[in-house]
Order: C-alpha cells, then sequence, then structure tokens
C-alpha cells in the first residue's frame, strides 16, 4: 500500500481538512464575540496560535490510533476485519460538508447583518469616545448656548444643486461660529447625519448640543427658497420656524436673515460687527459664489476624481470676482495638496501656492488658511521646515481652532520629530470636530507607531467605516499581526489602493507578499518590485515607498529615497521614523547623515529637541 493510500486509510487527510474548516470556524467566531466582551487582542492571538500548534498533533493521533467500538486503539492492534475506518471516513465527510456549510452561513450572517450593525455602531460612539477620552469619562450636560446645524435638504428638480443646500448650511454654522459665547459643533461631525433620518434627540446627545437648525432649499432658475427650522434637541420642540424666498443675488441677504434670527432665539449679545452682519461669504457675485462652493464640496471630501475639476471652478470664480479673498485661498489649499491626488500636479507647486496665499492675504488679512497652504507646501528640507512652522504658527494666532490649520500643522510637527506636540494639535482638532475622517485616521495612525494596538483600532475602524479607504493600510497591520496573513493583504491592498495603481499586478502580489508574512525571498522580491518601479523615473513617488522599504528592512535605502525622490506625502514614513516603532532606523549609520541632508538641525535649534533626540556636547543630534 502507498504512502498516500495509508494517509487515506487512516483518515488523516480528512482529519486536516476537518480540523482546518473547525479551526477557521472558531477563529471567525472567537473575532466576532470577544471584541463584545471587551476581551484583550492578546486573547484572540493566543487562539490562532494554539490552533495552528495543534494542527500537527490532530494529524499525528489519526495516523497512529483508530477509533474503535471498544473505544481508542492504535492502528497497528486493530484488525483489518476489525476497522471501522470506513464508517469513521463517512462520519467525518459529513461533519466537513456540516462545517463549511456553517463557514457560508456564518459568512452571509456576518457580512450582510452584523458588519452593518458593527460599523453603525462605530460611527455613532466616535464623538462620545472622543469626548471620554478628552474628559476622563465624565459626561457634561450640553449648554443652553449651543447648536449643530443639519446640512439643508436639497428639494430643487436637479439633484446635482445638493452642493448648494451644503453650502447654504455651511455658510450659516460659519457665522455662528463666530458668535461670542456660542457653541457650534464642527461641520463634518454635523454633516454625517445628511440623509439618515436620525432622531434629533439622538443627534444632540451625540454631538453634545442643545439645539438643532435642519432646513431645505429649493433653487429654480434665479429663484431660491430656504427654509429653516430651530429645534429643542432634548424633546424635538420647535422652537422657531421660518421660510425665506429671493433671487439668487439675494441669496447671501438671506443666510444673514437665518442666522440673525437663530442668535437673537438663543438670546446671544451680538456687538460690534456682529450686531451688523454674520455672513460673510466674501464676495457678491452669485456666480463666483456657487463655483466656490461646487468646488469647497471637492474639497472638503477629498474628491481625488474631481480634484482638477474643482481646481478650473476656482480659476472660474476669481476670474469672475478677483476680489473674492475665499476663493484665492481656496485655490492656495487646494493646490497644497494637489500632487497627493493627482500626480503630474509638482512644478513650481510650492510658487503658485505662495501666490495664491499672497492674494487671498492682502485682500482679507484675517484668513487662517492661506497661511496654513503655505505652511503645507513649503519645501520638506532646509529652511522650508523653518519656514513651515513659521507659517502655520501665523494661522493659529488668525484661528485657534481652525480644524486644517490644526490637522496641517500638527503632522507637520510629527515629521518632524515634535511627537506629542503634533498629537495635541491633532487632538485639538478632533476636540473641535471629532467626525473628520482623516483626523481619526491619523490618531489612529499615531497611536498605532506608539505601540497602542486596541486604541489604533478604534480610531481606524471609525475612519475606515465613515468612508476612508485609506485606513486600511494600517488595519492589515492590524490584522496582521493577529495572525490574519490573507485578510492583511486584502485589507492594505484596498487602502493602499492608489499608490498600488501606479504598479503592475505582479508587483503588486510581491509587495504584498514582502510585507505580510513573506520570507527573506518574498522581502527581496518586493524591494526588485520597488526598485523596478523607481528605475521607469516616475515623476510621483509616494512617501509610502519609503515606509515600505523601512518595513521591508530597507531602512538605509528609505532614507536616501525620502530624502532624494520624495516631493510630497512624507507623513506616513516620518511618523514611522520619529516614533517608537522606527527605533531601529535611528539606530543605523543613515540616520545622522539623513537628519543632517534634511536640514533638522537647524530647526531643532530654533524650537528645541524633538521628544526622542538631545543634542550632544559636539552640537550634533544623538536620537535613541
Amino acid at each position: 500500500m502507498t504512502f498516500l493510500a495509508e494517509l487515506k486509510r487512516r483518515n488523516v487527510i480528512r482529519m486536516a481538512g476537518l480540523y482546518l474548516v473547525g479551526a477557521w470556524l472558531v477563529v471567525q467566531v472567537a473575532g466576532t464575540l470577544l471584541p463584545m466582551f471587551g476581551a484583550p487582542g492578546w486573547i484572540a492571538r493566543s487562539v490562532v496560535i494554539l490552533l495552528a500548534i495543534g494542527f500537527v498533533p490532530a494529524l499525528v493521533f489519526a495516523w497512529v490510533f483508530e477509533v474503535t467500538p471498544d473505544g481508542l486503539k492504535r492502528d497497528a492492534e486493530v484488525p483489518a476485519e476489525a476497522s471501522i475506518a470506513p464508517r469513521t471516513a463517512q462520519r467525518m465527510n459529513r461533519l466537513i460538508v456540516l462545517g463549511l456549510v456553517l463557514a457560508v452561513v456564518y459568512f452571509g450572517v456576518d457580512k450582510f447583518v452584523l458588519a452593518p450593525h458593527r460599523e453603525a455602531a462605530l460611527v455613532a460612539a466616535t464623538t462620545k469616545t472622543v469626548k471620554e477620552e478628552g474628559n476622563a469619562g465624565k459626561q457634561a450636560t450640553a449648554s443652553e448656548k449651543s447648536i449643530a446645524v443639519l446640512p439643508f435638504v436639497n428639494m430643487s428638480a436637479d439633484k446635482d444643486n445638493e452642493y448648494f443646500s451644503d453650502g447654504i448650511a455651511e455658510e450659516i454654522l460659519n457665522a455662528l461660529a463666530q458668535v461670542k459665547d456660542l457653541k457650534v459643533a464642527g461641520r463634518t461631525s454635523s454633516f454625517q447625519f445628511k440623509g439618515r433620518n436620525e432622531n434629533l434627540t439622538v443627534i444632540g446627545q451625540t454631538l453634545g448640543v442643545a439645539h438643532v437648525l435642519e432646513g431645505t432649499v429649493r433653487k429654480q432658475g434665479d429663484k431660491v427658497r430656504i427654509t429653516a427650522k430651530l429645534i429643542r434637541a432634548q424633546d424635538g420642540y420647535q422652537q422657531w420656524s421660518e421660510a425665506y424666498d429671493g433671487d439668487l443675488s439675494d441669496v447671501f441677504a438671506l443666510q444673514e436673515r437665518i442666522a440673525q434670527a437663530i442668535a437673537s432665539k438663543l438670546q446671544l449679545t451680538l456687538s460690534g460687527t456682529q450686531a451688523q452682519r454674520l455672513v460673510d461669504t466674501g464676495t457678491s457675485n452669485p456666480d463666483a459664489y456657487q463655483l466656490y462652493l461646487r468646488a469647497s464640496s471637492t474639497f472638503d471630501r477629498r474628491d481625488g476624481a474631481h480634484m482638477l475639476e474643482a481646481m478650473k471652478q476656482l480659476e472660474e470664480a476669481v476670474a469672475i470676482d478677483p476680489g473674492y479673498a475665499r476663493a484665492w485661498s481656496r485655490l492656495a489649499a487646494l493646490h497644497a495638496i494637489l500632487p497627493t491626488y493627482a500626480a503630474g500636479h509638482f512644478a513650481d507647486r510650492e510658487g503658485q501656492v505662495r501666490g495664491y496665499a499672497q492674494r487671498a492675504i492682502e485682500l482679507d488679512p484675517r484668513l487662517a488658511e492661506p497661511w496654513a497652504a503655505m505652511g503645507m507646501s513649503a519645501p520638506l528640507s532646509g529652511s522650508g521646515l523653518v519656514e513651515s512652522r513659521g507659517y502655520f504658527e501665523k494661522a493659529l494666532q488668525l484661528d485657534p481652532d481652525d480644524i486644517t490649520t490644526n490637522f496641517w500643522f500638527g503632522l507637520t510637527l510629527v515629521r518632524s520629530g515634535y511627537n506629542r506636540a503634533g498629537v495635541e494639535r491633532i487632538e485639538h482638532a478632533l476636540a473641535v470636530d471629532p467626525m473628520v475622517p482623516n483626523l481619526m485616521r491619523w490618531r489612529g495612525v499615531l497611536y498605532l507607531r506608539n505601540g497602542d494596538t486596541a486604541n489604533a483600532e478604534q480610531f481606524l475602524k471609525r475612519a475606515s467605516a465613515s468612508g476612508l479607504r485609506l485606513a486600511g493600510r494600517e488595519l492589515g497591520e492590524i490584522e496582521f499581526r493577529r495572525g490574519a496573513i490573507e485578510e492583511a493583504k486584502r485589507t492594505w491592498a484596498d487602502g493602499s489602493d492608489p499608490m498600488l495603481s501606479q504598479l503592475s499586478p505582479d508587483a503588486r502580489i510581491a509587495l504584498a507578499d514582502g510585507l505580510f508574512g513573506g520570507d527573506a525571498a518574498d522581502r527581496a522580491r518586493a524591494v526588485a518590485a520597488i526598485d523596478a518601479y523607481l528605475a521607469s523615473d516616475p515623476e510621483f513617488v509616494p512617501g509610502m515607498m519609503a515606509l515600505w522599504l523601512v518595513q521591508l528592512g530597507e531602512g538605509a535605502q528609505a532614507m536616501e529615497l525620502e530624502r532624494t525622490r520624495v516631493k510630497v506625502d512624507n507623513s506616513d514614513f516620518m511618523a514611522y521614523l520619529f516614533s517608537p516603532a522606527g527605533k531601529s532606523v535611528r539606530g543605523l549609520p543613515a540616520f545622522p547623515v539623513y537628519i543632517r541632508a534634511k536640514g533638522f538641525p537647524a530647526l531643532w535649534d530654533r524650537y528645541g529637541a524633538p521628544d526622542m533626540c538631545r543634542k550632544d556636547p559636539t552640537g550634533d543630534y544623538r536620537c535613541d
């Protein structure tokens, strides 16, 4: 009898199949149930490890022993005519089929029933969790002078006018945010409820506000009708309602009337210029205003597919109204991030941003956004590091609570080695508007790089549930740490799609194999795939490639690549480099050479040594 035939006779192959099906079910069920009971991550990992360890002993058991009517006996002791191995095989076949059916059922229930509920729960719990973290679990009562402005419903026949109804609500929100002593929920947090028909009491509790403003916008030709309702969140009592009719040329006056009416209803004291005007759109031209709203909708959603279209809309807006400061400002901000979303837009990027920003500042010195845009677009080395920080500090002086400024400044601090200060900026932005997807993703990234996987996963899952695919890059890392290798590859590939799209299919597979569970040969093939891409002399080299090289064990090559080829989007690499996770890279001989070439000492001399570095008696910086 051949060895294979003997394996079949002793049911070793069936045992392998039954064990694998059963182990998969156990892992999946554990992954669903354990988080529900707050079990730490090591329990799930231990289950996977124990099941993996038990595989070989199960096969040995099937080889050595046979189940008989008289109990377990060694196979060699059972006469051929007394063996019931064929009947045992039939039972095992039925168990394998049953296990596969249960697996299919579980997959369907998990995907179509459990997963949507999990995602909804993550989104609903975001604000609460963020507040609890900042207040050590204390529950605050919403101030009577607090409000959330929900996105107004587009009642126009043309559904493409949704940008206009959203813009109306946002302008009113921005106007109310200028009122002294009035707490206004952040735009992203309020707009998360768009289209969800959520109970207003739940909205008020989630956002920590006592009042909710909702409304509708109907636009037909040059005519517009805006209705607004102020509602007490606690009990749904309608405190005020009004309808406003006018021409598009009157839309600014309509917004102003609504904002003033709300402020009056909430009995807020307006003084100075506030008593005269709350809404300041920055233009009196309705055509320029609509173009600005369209472009801003794309910018806020970070809709990469329409970024170039948004740029053209803003250019048209400033052509119609050259004095439109906010459009010039938004044009600067869009160009600051454009290369990340539209490869090929690098030529004189800094000069373009600076020109647009300075024009905006000349027209309206109160704007923070153009300073933040210059900070984000400054060179990533040399004097640009010092200039960038100066721009952000100026922006914060003008608007300490501006979300974009705090977020971009936080990233700039992190990639300069000031990890703790960067986290503080990002957490401040989250306190203002806790539901911004990219803010949640970056809080998760920084938790992950600092070794806090549990908190990292919470924030990354919330970001993912909010529609930010990018969070999949780090969620894949977390899944890999749990031993779910194939799932990790899929999640990572989905989150990395914008970068991976530039690689060949074979290169993508090689990269995933090298990053997740591969041996030395797999890692070498992954590095070769990156080298081949770089050898093609692409204009756009994403900062993530430097991080991938680090994770593949090529820290020196990563630093050289980031220094010489990466023009934008290096935050992921730098966050790793200046975190506890990057200790091994900081220990390489290439690291001191790298920080000097980048010009970090000049920045650190001016603002002090970063978190993990110190200046030695020779004047050089040493980083732990």
